[in-house]
């Protein structure tokens, strides 16, 4: 009789401590790797990316336990952003730069990198070449309107950055150039992005980085081939909107261009920028 009790009394013991442990919150971690094991879960990602499946899957998941900022989000809201690098089939690793989930103020983001841009038009078929990066002192030379080609074969004379170029040429010989000083990048950033004056903004921690991408972008959206993976692509960052879900405040909005694509038609439209399309320095 003595065995019995002590057995039962053992058993719900047991009984009880599993009861607490499945009462405990779990970690962001858990409920993500739970969100990641979920067979519905599995075959999205086996649909899209076949044998590549359980690997990016584990690679979100890193991201995820990497990322303090994504932890405050909600794990199905940053699956969702991830579901967008799926649909483009670019890498989520934050070392390769070619797509992020990035988190502001518990809202996770989806944003493509300048290496992401490179991939999708190189996927084209469309480009002889396409290039952007820093112009320093000493470099430019001038702008043509009339035929758009900027001219920055000068000799550089400091490491000091005065602007940035982007350049595209397709395959049956169309060219275009775009050029932005330094102050005329910095002053889209103020208007476009809240989260410039952010300490952390990417802005702030790599201003030549987000300078390049935003050229580069700025030049695809108006000259360059738009394939429905660029529109998809451009579509895909454009800031969330505040729902009762996600609560979002107005300061809530990402580092992405104001560009805006109609996935319907095609049309790319662009909000203000400056008077001109292309700006060069006096």
């Amino acid at each position: 009789m003595a065995n019995t009790v002590t057995n039962a009394n053992g058993i719900i013991a047991q009984a009880a401590q599993a009861q607490m442990e499945a009462s405990k919150p779990k970690k962001p971690g858990a409920i993500m790797q739970s969100l990641l094991d979920n067979e519905q879960t599995k075959k999205i990602l086996q649909n899209a990316l076949h044998e590549n499946a359980d690997s990016y899957a584990a690679s979100i998941l890193d991201l995820y336990n990497s990322d303090k900022t994504l932890q405050q989000c909600q794990p199905k809201l940053v699956f969702g952003e991830c579901l967008k690098a799926v649909s483009l089939k670019l890498p989520i690793n934050k070392q390769l730069g070619f797509a992020y989930v990035v988190a502001y103020k518990g809202i996770p983001q989806f944003q493509i990198g300048y290496k992401g841009l490179i991939q999708l038009c190189m996927r084209t078929g469309q480009y002889k070449h396409i290039n952007a990066g820093e112009v320093y002192e000493g470099e430019y030379q001038g702008y043509s309107k009339l035929t758009g080609e900027l001219d920055i074969s000068g000799e550089r004379t400091s490491d000091k950055v005065i602007g940035y170029f982007a350049y595209l040429e397709t395959l049956n010989g169309f060219t275009h150039s775009m050029y932005w000083t330094r102050e005329e990048v910095e002053r889209h950033a103020k208007k476009y992005s809240k989260s410039f004056s952010y300490s952390s903004s990417a802005w702030k921690t790599d201003f030549d980085k987000m300078a390049v991408k935003t050229m580069l972008r700025n030049l695809l959206s108006h000259y360059g081939y738009m394939s429905v993976e660029m529109m998809n692509a451009f579509s895909a960052e454009e800031p969330k909107k505040a729902t009762e879900e996600t609560s979002a405040q107005d300061d809530d909005i990402v580092d992405v261009d104001a560009t805006i694509v109609d996935t319907n038609t095609g049309e790319v439209t662009e909000q203000e920028l400056f008077d001109n399309d292309i700006s060069v320095q006096n």
